[in-house]
């Protein structure tokens, strides 16, 4: 008797388990705010490369002791990519949900977490649930997202509308609120 009912409070919670991964995806309502945020954070990390030489790929040597390979642009190699996109959505934890008014909501990078005003545990979940939201919408465009970039269509000022816009197309075209530059939609204002 007893073998059973362990049995079904662990299906319980197994299932329990699967419904909240299920309602963490689920749980981002502004899919458009997300992914802006999202932008924001790749364009800080654009804006703050670092001029970088070519990469030199030739390691091998022929017949003759002549170097052979070739000779990389760093915009637009593979490296540039990875490191640009690579730890991402891990500083996406830095960002919670902010409540301007009873009917709007932004997110927000959160400097210091412990000058918090609101509820910490909430903000912290929702943290969680923007860098979740990171990975499934890289997970989604990483591909069209790195052509891009080494493209160089990628570029300071229009990571939103490459991303939120033209990739993702979890924002309209039309709607000026979620264009990057927007008055309205200001990623880094204090908490």
């Amino acid at each position: 008797m007893r073998k059973n009912s362990n049995m079904r409070l662990e299906s319980v919670a197994f299932l329990l388990t699967i419904l909240s991964i299920l309602s963490v995806a689920a749980s981002i309502d502004d899919k458009c705010a997300a992914c802006n945020a999202v932008a924001e954070e790749l364009e800080l990390g654009l804006s703050n490369e670092k001029p970088r030489n070519h990469l030199d790929m030739r390691h091998r040597l022929d017949s003759k002791g002549q170097r052979k390979g070739k000779v990389i642009d760093y915009r637009v190699s593979e490296l540039r990519v990875v490191e640009l996109l690579d730890g991402l959505c891990e500083k996406m934890q830095d960002y919670t949900l902010k409540k301007i008014d009873s009917t709007k909501q932004e997110w927000v990078k959160v400097d210091d977490w412990d000058n918090l005003t609101t509820d910490k545990q909430e903000a912290r979940a929702y943290s969680k649930d923007i860098s979740t939201y990171c990975g499934r919408l890289l997970e989604e465009t990483e591909d069209e997202l790195a052509e891009s970039i080494k493209k160089g269509s990628v570029k300071v000022g229009e990571v939103s509308k490459v991303l939120c816009q033209d990739l993702s197309k979890h924002c309209s075209q039309t709607s000026g609120y979620h264009q990057t530059g927007s008055d309205d939609y200001d990623i880094h204002s204090e908490l």
